[in-house]
Order: structure tokens, then C-alpha cells, then sequence
């Protein structure tokens, strides 16, 4: 997946686990970016009596860098705070919940937003935002996009914020991808799984209505762009930013064991989770160093070039297809770097490499999302993204629409070594890679505005 679960330590503490980030330049707004945070993955629709939510215990940030230093220029900062109306009952809703402080509404959840600028300096621009509930079901919220809108808050300094429960838009055929690297439009090809098939697979959508909670921000573009320019060329490099997300918890937590003593967290907050471009730390960085990639800041990725420049899956491909990558085989066996996914994943592609188009943020290697904010959305998304001569589309940031598993087997797989080096000519079967899934046959629809994913499902249809 994305990063669902993609280190074993922060796989046991799914609040503060960042599955998803998007950024993109809005679509209903197209002098903003949206930047998108999805944490405590794999939710069942069906829950209760104790429903999901963000921590109190944990500071969530999502990081902006204008100038390619892999440094936050920009931070937004998300804490939350649980209320409890009524402490003798065991319900979620006693009634109908019709409004954000419906007093039927048991368990409620508030953020505040702060903002932190390159020099350090914090400012709160809200100290208490509702979240909206979770999707009990309809008998208990009648009509929840309701709920949802009025969750959504402009702030005075001129962004957009909504932090709550959202369905998972991510698709992926996680079933086939972890079963020894199967690959279903050619499992019968399969080094061992072709004795069990003699045909093609259609993908299987593993988070197909599932939830998760989302923080979004809709940003104005010049409060993002290097010297704040309001009107940029996509030639520009000011016209580049870097986005990536971040969980952290207090060093020390001590459990006081009686109710009549709250728990105790002290200390400095301490990085526990991250993420930037989708399935580096799930499928580039070896299973040792995962909990370690989490903790650090993307300033320190060139530790991790090595991964991107050899990755293991590259190596596997031919040796579990025989005779379908065999040009890979022979760019593997020569030992060369693998220039094009540096560019994608840690320096950004630099101009000249495809027509149109550039997301370089300069020489130090940091796994960020990067979006070129000069390039405008189009009306009908097309999911391989720049692959498919789409250039608003991954890995041009990412919008909640594009493929990235399928872009990031075919890249792999060698289709984008030939911007780098125009006498390699990659394998057929790279470029057949496909998942097979998209947006449009998931379950989960999208909203046309902000925060564009769609109603989580609920509990009493979903089961």
C-alpha cells in the first residue's frame, strides 16, 4: 500500500500512521493547493462502541519547502482534544445527530491549527475547530455530508482546514503485490504461481471501502512559493514546492494506572512517522531501516539514495517473470543507477527530460512530493499521469485519482530509464503493468470541492 503499513514499529500505532499524501493545485480553486493527510488507515466501516479518531497524544504537520533545501518553510501544525459529554453511558450517540454540537453527540473531537514559519516563529491561526463524527450509520445521521461541509472552516489568514473521517480513495491490489511480487496481468507467467494459473487476473481493490481520517488544507499558492509570487512559469524553479507529512509523540509517557491521575507526557516531540512520495519506505527501504526512515527529516535521505538508486524490486522482476524484463536484467546486471528514479522520487525530474514540463527542487536528495504550482488541473484526469502525457498528475505531486502503484511498478520496471538514456528501450511488459483499478470503478466517490474525498462509509450498510 501507500504506506498503510509500511514499517513494523509505526504499523502497531495506526493514529499516528501517515497512509496517504496528496498535494495538487485545486481543481475548484486553482489559485490554491490542496494538501491532503490521511492517518489511522484500514477502518471498518462497522465500529463501535469506541469509533475512530485522531490522538490527543500526537502532533500532526504537514510541511511545505520552497527552496529545495528539504527544510520546512511553511508548517502547518493539527493538535486535537477529546470532549465527553455524559460519562454514564457506554454510547458514541445517544439520538440522532443532526448538527456539530448536537447534544445527542457524545464523544466529541476539536483541532486547533498553528502555523510555523522558517524561522521557527508559531502562530495559532484556530484554537478549537469541530471535527465531524464518524459514520455510525443513517438512522443515526441522517444526512452526514452535512456534518462534513459544516466542518469545513476558512480561516482568516485565507485557508481552508478539515480534519475527520473520510473513505479511503486509495486503491491498490495489495493481495497480488505481497504474494511474492505477483503481478496479475501476468500471473501465469509467474516463476512459481504459473503452474496455479494459465490466464490473466483482474486486480482485487484491498482498501475498497475502508475509511480513514483526513487532514486537508487548501493553501493560497503564493503563501507556499518561494518569494510568495502570486504569478509564476512552470520553467520557473520558485514555481516548485516539496510537501511531505509528519506524526510525533513526547519522548516519555508516564501511566499513572488510577483514574484519578491523568497520564503524563514530557519531553521534546519525537518523529514517529512520515511520508512524502507513496511505497518508498513500503517497497524501497529494506524491512531493518524502516522505523528508522520514519524518524528522521527528508534532509537526511541521501543516506537512503543507494535503495532508490539499486531497488530490490527492480532485481526481483526479471528473476520472478523469466524472459518478460529482460532488458531490465541486463540494466541490472551492469550495475547502473537508476538516474530517472533519483529524479522522480529524490531530487525532482529537471527540465529538458520531458517537453513542457519540471518539479527539480535542486541537488539534495529528500523524498518529497514535489508539485509544480504553475501547472494547471485538467478537467479529465488521466491515472498514469505524466506517463500519459498528463502533466498535472503523479509524480507532479499527486491527486487522489492517480495510480501511483501501476506508475511506480512501470517505473521501476524501466519505462522511465529512457529519459535518461535514450538507447535503452524498456521491456514490452514494463509498460503493460497495470493494476487495473482506478477511481472510477472504486467504491469510494469524490467530492467535486474541497476536501474532494468522498463520504466514508457507514457502519450499518458496510459491514
Amino acid at each position: 500500500m501507500s504506506s498503510h503499513r509500511e514499517a513494523p514499529e509505526i504499523s502497531k500505532d495506526p493514529v499516528a500512521d501517515s497512509s496517504d499524501l496528496y498535494a495538487f493545485v485545486s481543481p475548484d480553486d486553482p489559485d490554491t493547493v490542496t494538501i491532503i493527510a490521511n492517518y489511522v488507515p484500514m477502518q471498518l466501516p462497522a465500529s463501535g462502541p469506541n469509533f475512530f479518531e485522531f490522538g490527543d497524544d500526537v502532533l500532526y504537520e504537514i510541511h511545505i519547502d520552497a527552496n529545495g533545501d528539504a527544510r520546512p518553510d511553511v508548517t502547518y501544525q493539527f493538535r486535537f482534544r477529546t470532549e465527553l459529554r455524559n460519562d454514564k453511558t457506554f454510547l458514541y450517540n445517544t439520538g440522532q445527530i443532526k448538527s456539530l454540537d448536537d447534544a445527542n453527540w457524545n464523544r466529541r473531537q476539536f483541532f486547533s491549527v498553528t502555523k510555523v514559519d522558517a524561522h521557527g516563529k508559531s502562530t495559532v491561526l484556530h484554537s478549537k475547530l469541530p471535527c465531524p463524527p464518524c459514520n455510525v450509520g443513517k438512522i443515526s445521521i441522517p444526512n452526514y455530508e452535512k456534518l462534513a461541509a459544516d466542518a469545513v472552516a476558512k480561516l482568516k489568514t485565507g485557508e481552508k482546514v478539515f480534519a475527520g473521517q473520510r473513505a479511503d480513495a486509495f486503491f491498490v491490489d495489495l493481495g497480488s503485490i505481497f504474494d511474492l511480487g505477483t503481478l496479475r496481468p501476468f500471473q501465469d507467467k509467474h516463476l512459481v504461481g504459473q503452474s496455479l494459473f494459465n490466464y490473466a487476473g483482474k486486480a482485487v481493490n484491498a482498501v475498497d471501502k475502508l475509511n480513514v481520517h483526513s487532514i486537508a488544507i487548501q493553501v493560497p499558492l503564493h503563501m507556499v512559493r518561494r518569494d510568495g509570487k502570486k504569478k509564476v512559469k512552470a520553467s520557473d524553479p520558485g514555481a516548485v514546492i516539496g510537501v511531505w507529512t509528519s506524526a510525533s509523540r513526547r519522548q516519555v509517557q508516564v501511566r499513572q494506572g488510577d483514574k484519578k491521575n491523568a497520564d503524563v507526557e514530557v519531553g521534546p516531540q519525537v518523529q514517529v512517522s512520515r511520508l512524502g512520495n507513496p511505497l518508498v519506505n513500503e517497497v524501497v527501504i529494506p524491512m531493518a531501516q524502516k522505523d528508522l526512515f520514519n524518524s528522521l527529516e527528508p534532509k537526511e535521505d541521501k543516506r537512503f539514495a543507494g535503495f532508490v538508486e539499486q531497488p530490490e524490486l527492480a532485481g526481483l522482476l526479471p528473476v520472478l517473470y523469466p524472459g518478460l524484463f529482460n532488458n531490465l536484467d541486463k540494466l541490472n546486471k551492469a550495475k547502473t543507477p537508476r538516474a530517472d528514479l533519483v529524479a522522480i522520487l529524490l531530487t525532482g525530474i529537471p527540465d529538458g527530460l520531458i517537453k513542457g514540463f519540471q518539479n527539480a527542487t535542486g541537488d539534495v536528495k529528500a523524498d518529497m512530493l514535489r508539485l509544480n504550482t504553475a501547472i494547471p488541473p485538467v478537467k479529465e484526469p488521466k491515472k498514469f499521469g505524466i506517463l500519459d502525457g498528463d502533466l498535472a498528475g503523479f509524480p507532479n505531486g499527486r491527486r487522489i485519482e492517480d495510480d501511483v502503484v501501476s506508475i511506480s511498478i512501470k517505473a521501476v520496471a524501466g519505462v522511465t530509464f529512457a529519459l535518461v538514456d535514450e538507447k535503452f528501450k524498456p521491456d514490452a511488459a514494463a509498460g503493460l503493468v497495470e493494476q487495473g483499478l482506478s477511481i472510477k470503478n472504486s467504491s469510494a466517490g469524490l467530492l467535486k470541492k474541497f476536501p474532494f474525498l468522498g463520504t466514508p462509509f457507514d457502519g450499518f450498510n458496510n459491514p
